[in-house]
């Protein structure tokens, strides 16, 4: 147990004597209150009075209580310009711009799909000519893992769920003729340690373009709970060296790369892995306080370390809770900034994010039915409003999308920003009974769960125990077999089946033998050519700052300049760290 306040404690002490004027008449609110009585008992079912609360069961779903019918009996105590506001203001529930989508839409953001490093640049090249307006680099499996193609580790993984990268002559080869200096890029490196390797290839290669890093804009995943938790890496190092990578990579992009977002807390990831919406919000809540008070140890206060703070969440089937859990996220995050923090500055009291629609709730029955289900996803993340937005593909369900359902994908967010009209308003669901209430709901439930890791000594502590592996386990067998017991209802695979439709084309991603081989090629070529004792130096230096505790940021981008590659790096971390292995498995 910590003996250090949690930002619940916090948050109610600062806020306690903060005078609130509810928006809803007493008298008002008795009339109401008396006539519902006399309506409910009256006109309503004995049935429906009986279930006025049912508990919805969906896939990720947060199982939030929903009566039958809101009033304002619902949000009695509703503050307007305390829990509500304007756009552009304080807390931010209504959106982090004043204009919001008539400023400046969201970002449609699509991923490439997989394949070698060519293929990708033109995948590039294709979106950007159908009006994608930031690049997805979504990296093949034995990058994720930090192995090189050459490694026993990548054999039947090249180039099959996303883009090897082993040197910066990849990266070069990727980005071949797109305008880095003028759109955005998310490299979605995943773990902390694929951050401090592949974001500094990433740099150099600007370098070798001669564009400086000041211009270049885009962010980087660099969560330690996706390496720790999620994804699983072949070879863990401990939890706190991990999250001090993930610190030091913050440090460097936000001295030397300043119009970055340094961190993409993936809320997404965990909750596909299996949490609730509410969980994973919180957990990517413990780690951004985590991350401002390292900053702030550092020397840093907190407005130049939240700046860049961004979150990646997924959106899901429960249409009006997803909404109403990004206004809660915002007007939470504005909280603790402010008066956990201290923050002044605006921009570091925002939260920006990104969304993509949710692939677990995807089927591999019916697969068109994908379709529906990822508009739906993405109209709520529209409505919350996002910064940034992915559409997953129909055919996500079997594999990485394809290249015929890529534009699909950005059609469909074309056809919500353009003809739906959704966006000319901002906030459209403000003032709503049921969106206030579920916002207000939502809010309290982040802030209970993130009141629990706090007193068990905080997020580091907590995964370094096994405590959260635990509660993604138990939440992924629970929820299978509610699957299983047609508790939570899918269409086309437990409900409303039919035996014979005809499946779309599908073109799964498979592993291609020569884009294995050329990848190999490559690595044997750079060996050959490249300085191989500068190489070894920079490595061993690498090895040396991980011990002495100085920023490994800058000693990564050493090795990436001397042609060192990802497989190399991870050893060396590797060498310094030793392996760490989570309770759960032990």
């Amino acid at each position: 147990m910590s003996s250090e306040k949690t930002t619940k404690q916090i948050l109610e002490e600062q806020l306690k004597s903060k005078k609130r004027t509810p928006l809803y008449n007493p008298d008002a609110l008795k009339q109401i209150r008396e006539h519902a009585d006399k309506w409910k008992n009256e006109t309503v079912r004995e049935a429906d009075r009986e279930k006025w609360q049912v508990t919805p069961y969906t896939i990720m779903g947060s199982e939030i209580n929903k009566s039958m019918f809101y009033s304002p009996l619902d949000v009695e105590d509703f503050d307007y310009l305390e829990d509500l506001g304007f756009s552009g203001e304080e807390p931010y529930t209504r959106g982090i711009h004043s204009n919001m989508y008539r400023g400046k839409t969201f970002t449609m953001r699509p991923l490439p799909g997989a394949g070698s490093p060519e293929e990708t640049n033109r995948r590039y090249k294709f979106l950007i000519e159908q009006g994608a307006t930031g690049l997805n680099m979504a990296l093949d499996l034995s990058t994720v893992q930090m192995f090189d193609s050459d490694e026993p580790e990548a054999s039947g993984q090249t180039g099959v769920v996303g883009v090897p990268v082993d040197c910066v002559d990849d990266m070069e080869t990727i980005y071949k003729d797109i305008p880095i200096d003028k759109i955005s890029v998310s490299v979605i490196t995943h773990f902390t340690r694929n951050t401090a390797i592949i974001f500094p290839m990433y740099l150099v290669m600007a370098e070798r373009r001669g564009i400086p890093w000041d211009q270049l804009t885009g962010s980087v995943q660099n969560d330690f709970i996706m390496e720790s938790v999620v994804r699983g890496a072949c070879e863990f190092i401990p939890p706190k060296d991990d999250f001090r990578v993930q610190c030091d990579n913050i440090e460097f992009i936000r001295k030397e790369v300043p119009r970055w977002n340094y961190i993409t807390l993936n809320g997404y990831n965990l909750r596909e892995e299996g949490t609730s919406a509410i969980t994973s919000i919180a957990v990517a809540f413990a780690n951004a306080i985590e991350i401002i008070k390292d900053m702030m140890k550092r020397g840093y206060d907190a407005d130049w370390a939240g700046k860049r703070v961004a979150f990646f969440w997924s959106f899901g089937n429960d249409f009006f809770e997803e909404i109403a859990r990004l206004r809660a996220a915002r007007r939470l995050w504005y909280k603790i900034m402010k008066y956990r923090f201290g923050a002044k500055d605006p921009r570091s009291m925002w939260l920006r994010c990104h969304i993509q629609t949710s692939g677990i709730s995807l089927t591999r029955e019916e697969p068109l039915n994908n379709i529906i289900r990822a508009s739906y996803h993405a109209l709520a993340a529209v409505l919350g409003g996002t910064q940034s937005l992915h559409v997953d593909t129909y055919d996500e369900a079997f594999s990485v999308p394809s290249e015929r359902t890529l534009l699909p994908s950005v059609r469909t967010q074309q056809i919500i920003e353009a003809e739906t009209q959704v966006t000319q308003v901002v906030d459209p669901l403000a003032g709503s009974f049921y969106v206030e209430a579920l916002t207000n709901e939502a809010e309290r439930q982040v802030l209970e769960e993130l009141d629990e890791i706090e007193r068990m000594g905080g997020l580091v502590e907590v995964v370094d125990k096994g405590w959260l592996h635990s509660k993604v386990a138990s939440y992924i067998q629970r929820e299978h077999k509610m699957i299983e017991d047609g508790k939570i209802k899918v269409v086309g695979r437990n409900i409303y089946t039919s035996k014979d439709v005809d499946l779309p084309p599908i073109e799964a991603s498979q592993f291609r033998e020569e884009v294995h081989k050329q990848m190999v090629a490559k690595l044997e070529r750079l060996r050959q050519t490249r300085d191989n004792e500068k190489v070894e130096n920079t490595l061993n230096a690498l090895v040396d700052t991980c011990k002495s505790g100085k920023n490994i940021m800058y000693a990564t981008v050493e090795c990436a300049r001397a042609g060192a590659t990802e497989g190399e790096m991870r050893k060396a971390f590797t060498r310094a760290f030793g392996t760490w292995k989570p309770p759960i498995y032990a």
